[in-house]
């Protein structure tokens, strides 16, 4: 895929398929840029394009969207996957499971069907960046919308343990108790500390979009050669993967997410017949 800023774009005509990414602020969205550049290298007449709704007006902003025929559906983010699990008429695969997701299809008749990419773009991310994290002790920091999805994919993934941590303890606690069911046996739990001999340390948290914001970890917790990874797409690279780099770890960008699962996205949203 050439760069999104160098890539040409198709003409946007009455025939266009529109999705739309609600996030709440826009200003972090750098998903468009990719969704928009595969849709021109593919031939592809859909468009995306951000709209910033706030979680106080989500209902009705989904409310409206049902009744428009040419929308193909939604992409959604930051911070909106849980909750938009709610407004879907149907859940797919793990997104049911996890009761959250990322992408909405819009069918003919304007129900709504809810689907969760970012697990697998986020390991899939890793490793087409020849990272593999079957066998890592491994720190997850948050437990919102997306990180919920990479929990659940890097057990799946086969990480030797994973550990929640959350500013609210309940909430990993509650995640945690949800992956366990989900698979049995597996060895996850609640941070109690966030010291450990972490392999992979990924922050699945907002903190990071703001210049202001808190880091989510003490970086004097890291040791040189930990993967410290994001899910954050802007900044390019956030003040904690700065921070680990200086203490010699190894870090992987939150866009490598997103990357990885453009393609799996553009099939689940454009599949249906659209509406006539």
């Amino acid at each position: 895929m050439q760069p999104p800023d160098l890539q040409p774009r198709a003409a946007i005509n009455g025939h266009t398929r529109i999705i739309v990414i609600l996030a709440y602020p826009t200003h972090h969205v750098r998903t468009p840029s990719f969704f928009n550049a595969y849709m021109a290298e593919t031939g592809t007449n859909a468009v995306l394009v951000p709209w910033q709704v706030a979680p106080a007006q989500l209902a009705d902003a989904v409310r409206g969207l049902r009744e428009v025929e040419n929308l193909a559906g939604l992409i959604v983010t930051v911070p909106h996957k849980q909750a938009i699990a709610g407004l879907c008429d149907e859940l797919e695969g793990i997104a049911a499971d996890l009761h959250v997701c990322n992408v909405v299809r819009r069918t003919a008749d304007g129900r709504l069907i809810g689907a969760m990419y970012d697990g697998i773009g986020f390991v899939e991310g890793m490793r087409n960046n020849q990272i593999d994290p079957a066998g890592k002790r491994t720190l997850l920091l948050g437990a919102g919308g997306a990180a919920t999805a990479v929990a659940a994919a890097l057990l799946d993934a086969s990480v030797a343990q994973l550990t929640v941590a959350n500013r609210t303890r309940a909430k990993a606690e509650e995640l945690a108790a949800l992956l366990r069911a989900r698979r049995p046996g597996a060895a996850v739990q609640a941070a109690a500390s966030l010291e450990g001999d972490w392999d992979l340390v990924v922050n699945g948290t907002s903190l990071g979009l703001k210049p202001d914001d808190p880091l989510p970890l003490d970086p004097a917790l890291l040791r040189p050669g930990t993967i410290v990874a994001e899910v954050i797409m802007q900044p390019v690279e956030t003040a904690l993967l700065i921070a680990a780099r200086q203490r010699g770890c190894r870090v992987h960008r939150g866009e490598h997410m997103v990357t990885s699962q453009i393609r799996l996205l553009a099939d689940f949203l454009l599949s249906a017949t659209p509406a006539q």
